[in-house]
């Protein structure tokens, strides 16, 4: 599930792009933006988080499978699916039955932003969205902190940072742009056979944030 937060800003906070299955499916889908507090309490469940973030690397998901990823009990994980589908996030996927009965994102690519005319819910957009950041910190700083990596992944997995000056529309058309090229993989998580020998799920997180409190006095005059 690929997700991201731009505070403040008209339908942003998280894109879960899991979606489709297909490159082209995926970009012509309108992004389901969030506006239910009640609907983004239930998401902010732990175990809901953990299952919607299993969903950015699998097509389908079943309440057994989850049992598996996750360490819970195949019930636990049946509720919390059906919780899921309660609030659409998710919806059946066709087939099987009981535990094994599969589900898949009702939205790919959804979007929760805190420029909401309910203060309940903007409020709730914003307790989600640092939420999912910490989420993401917490992972980053585990794995990062590794003392070992995968075999044949240690010039692979690391990260970047950097300063360059942009305007704000000039910063939202790189984010554009590197999203782009992310979403070019897509379609390998609808069909494994479009995925080379030794591809796995890799989790990639940007992140763009001006600086505050820059005096301005080495601009040019």
């Amino acid at each position: 599930m690929s997700s991201e937060q731009i505070p403040g800003q008209d339908g942003t906070g998280a894109d879960t792009g899991a979606g489709t299955g297909t490159q082209a499916a995926a970009a012509a889908e309108e992004p389901s933006v969030l506006t239910d507090a009640t609907g983004m309490r239930a998401m902010a469940h732990p175990v809901r988080m953990a299952l919607l973030e299993l969903f950015g690397f699998r097509e389908t998901l079943t309440a057994t499978q989850a049992s598996e990823a996750l360490g819970e009990s195949p019930a636990n994980c049946a509720f919390h699916l059906r919780t899921l589908a309660k609030y659409g996030f998710i919806k059946e996927a066709g087939g099987g039955r009981g535990r094994e009965r599969p589900w898949m994102l009702a939205s790919r690519h959804v979007r929760i932003t805190t420029e909401l005319p309910d203060p309940q819910a903007a409020l709730a957009a914003g307790a989600l969205g640092r939420l999912m950041f910490e989420r993401w910190v917490e992972r980053a700083r585990r794995e990062q902190g590794a003392d070992r990596t995968l075999p044949g992944w240690e010039h692979a997995t690391g990260w970047t940072r950097t300063h360059v000056f942009l305007t704000a529309s000039e910063t939202e058309e790189l984010m554009d742009n590197m999203r782009l090229l992310l979403d070019k993989y897509e379609d390998r998580l609808a069909d494994p056979a479009r995925r080379p020998e030794g591809a796995r799920p890799v989790e990639w997180a940007l992140f763009a944030t001006p600086v505050a409190d820059w005096d301005g006095k080495d601009a040019a005059q």
